[in-house]
């Protein structure tokens, strides 16, 4: 169908007043602006070429499917910023959409019908009214995520239940080993204490013997000089047995001691690791209280708790890329990469293309073998025209757009996260770090992602 650029439609020039005044005071929710872009992908064919913005002309032999996936953006912020544009294909939308159009410029849209269609509709018709049934749908859709949270939350806990039970019996069952063995090196330690009291008498007999010899020597010696030769040999054999005796003695009194240390430090040791198991599980496995009040709903950090951040980092180093894993196995982990800082640390030398692809063919394994959100942002100043990249299975691709450094764009992607979702930025950039630890995120260095890639 051909179109010029002609005066838009009387009706479309009133609805645009009647919806100038109202505007949406937080971001579209993600499953209208979703349908929005679909719904303005359709549409988008039934203009001319002329008709289009400057900006979304090359797409215009695109299929509505392609169209959407890599013009989305463009397409979405159009709408939003190109009046003329949104009234076009306003237009077309009404006469694709008849009835569902009129119920919702009638103030009246069916129940049946999705909120998030209704809302996509009235967010491109704006009739009066349209803020009202975009933020009836995000609320449907925060109702519907927090039924499903709320879900696999009383799952985790059950299987939490299940692991906490099997731990306490195999507890108990270590401790009641370790009450055996304190058993057995308790009654090797009466024996070793028979042992050596045998040895003590022993000792004082041999000491009497000695003394009787010593006196027969002295009674000997005024017999002659011949039998004093031989009473000297007795006395230094005598000797000898007493040197043997007095040495036994001393093997048996260590062999003792080293025995009771041996033992003492096995018992004190597995007594010490029951004790640090435990004390590690309650602190980890830590339930919330039965009842909920008000005060437990506000956002903060309660004394003597650990924040997913501290247990991730409490036992490797800030260059281990384990530290890495450790982060992105957290639940629900997003990591949000600053591309060119990565590239540019890693391979500088290559084309501003290759370095691309290099990066995001680690982050889609990266992210197949962790399973965490991945987004990866590149400075749109370093383009020339725009690029036409598929982004890889697991990764989202973001370039900053005019005016906006990839910086900035980092940190509202922390800020758009809920508090309490761990968040790992990976970026050299010290200003970006300082930025993002404040929004709540966790920093890490760009070479401790390059070292975990060069595993992949």
């Amino acid at each position: 169908m051909e179109r010029t650029d002609g005066p838009e439609p009387a009706d479309g020039v009133e609805r645009e007043g009647a919806g100038a005044v109202e505007s949406l005071d937080r971001p579209l929710p993600e499953g209208v602006r979703r349908r929005v872009v679909a719904l303005v992908a359709e549409a988008f064919g039934g203009l001319t070429l002329t008709e289009l913005p400057p900006q979304l002309r090359q797409y215009a032999r695109f299929t509505p499917t392609r169209r959407a996936k890599f013009a989305g953006t463009a397409m979405a912020a159009a709408v939003e910023s190109a009046p003329v544009f949104r009234q076009r294909i306003a237009t077309l939308l009404r006469e694709a959409h008849t009835e569902l159009a009129e119920a919702i410029e009638g103030g009246s849209p069916p129940a049946a019908a999705d909120p998030a269609e209704v809302a996509a509709l009235a967010y491109v018709l704006r009739p009066a009214g349209w803020v009202k049934l975009v933020e009836a749908a995000g609320e449907e859709a925060q109702r519907a995520h927090a039924e499903r949270v709320g879900e696999e939350t009383e799952r985790e806990l059950g299987r939490l239940r299940e692991e906490l039970a099997q731990v306490r019996a195999q507890a108990r069952a270590e401790a009641e080993r370790v009450r055996a063995e304190l058993e057995a090196a308790r009654k090797e330690a009466d024996g070793l204490h028979r042992k050596l009291r045998s040895a003590l008498s022993d000792v004082r007999r041999g000491e009497a013997a000695l003394r009787r010899v010593e006196g027969e020597l002295e009674s000997v010696r005024a017999l002659g000089t011949a039998q004093q030769a031989a009473a000297d040999g007795e006395a230094r054999r005598l000797r000898a047995r007493l040197a043997e005796a007095e040495s036994a003695l001393e093997a048996s009194r260590r062999a003792a001691r080293e025995g009771r240390s041996v033992e003492d430090m096995r018992v004190r040791l597995l007594l010490d690791t029951l004790l640090e198991s435990a004390q590690g599980l309650r602190r980890e496995l830590a339930l919330p209280p039965a009842s909920t009040r008000p005060a437990d709903t506000v956002d903060a950090l309660e004394p003597g708790k650990m924040t997913p951040k501290d247990i991730a980092r409490r036992a490797l180093s800030e260059t281990d890329p384990a530290l890495l894993d450790q982060l992105l196995a957290l639940p629900q982990a997003h990591l949000v990469v600053d591309g060119y800082n990565v590239t540019k640390t890693g391979y500088p030398t290559m084309p501003l293309e290759k370095q691309r692809l290099r990066l995001l063919g680690g982050l889609a394994v990266l992210a197949a073998q962790t399973g965490a959100e991945m987004t990866c942002v590149f400075d749109g100043a370093e383009l020339a025209t725009p690029v036409l990249l598929a982004p890889p299975r697991g990764v989202r691709v973001l370039f900053s757009k005019p005016g906006v450094t990839a910086d900035e764009l980092i940190r509202q992607l922390v800020r758009a996260e809920p508090p309490g979702r761990p968040v790992v930025v990976v970026s050299t950039d010290r200003e970006v770090a300082d930025g993002v630890a404040k929004a709540g995120a966790r920093p890490v260095a760009s070479a401790l992602l390059l070292k975990r890639l060069a595993r992949v």
